[in-house]
């Protein structure tokens, strides 16, 4: 298996995200865009995430600089706290609390997903700020990783380490039935 050192940014695109106005009523009443805050990731246990507590309208959207990413775009919050992750399900947009990952055709969005796990420490120490750590889209960016050349390789690796979390999801679904 061959490796490469690179940078998140030869992985894929990296997206910040934006929050409407909240004083415009209009920006989320009756909305159907799934929009996802940091806190909508604080007691999420799985993988892939198909929206969050609140929805965003198309004027909400266009309103300001958040933007629609595709599924399986790997969401990486950046701040407050830096380094939840999920996997978009399905088209959504998130808030500033984001620098998410939208896979370029060579990388696999299931091991995008565990390389940003596994590299969220060294990722949140390079945050900076007073008032609280943030991760910027240029820090995001340059983040340099080492990842398997081949997709298909990428994809065997994601497999294997994906096959172990199906395993824990169910037994916490178990555990949840019986708890209840």
């Amino acid at each position: 298996m061959e490796w490469k050192t690179c940078i998140l940014s030869d992985l894929g695109t990296i997206v910040g995200g934006a929050t409407p106005s909240t004083k415009d009523t209009a920006n989320y009443d009756g909305g159907s865009i799934p929009w996802i805050t940091p806190k909508d990731l604080s007691d999420f246990k799985g993988r892939f995430i198909k929206r969050g507590e609140r929805n965003i309208t198309e004027k909400g959207l266009n309103s300001c600089s958040t933007q629609l990413m595709p599924r399986h775009s790997v969401l990486f919050s950046s701040r407050a706290p830096i380094g939840y992750v999920a996997i978009a399900d399905n088209e959504l947009c998130t808030n500033q609390g984001f620098k998410s990952v939208v896979p370029n055709e060579s990388t696999d969005y299931m091991f995008l997903y565990y390389l940003l796990k596994y590299n969220k420490d060294a990722i949140e120490h390079m945050g900076s700020g007073t008032t609280f750590k943030e991760v910027s889209g240029s820090t995001m960016r340059g983040v340099q990783v080492t990842v398997p050349v081949s997709i298909e390789d990428q994809k065997r690796i994601a497999e294997i380490l994906s096959s172990i979390d199906d395993k824990i999801e169910a037994n916490e679904k178990i555990n949840d039935n019986l708890a209840a």
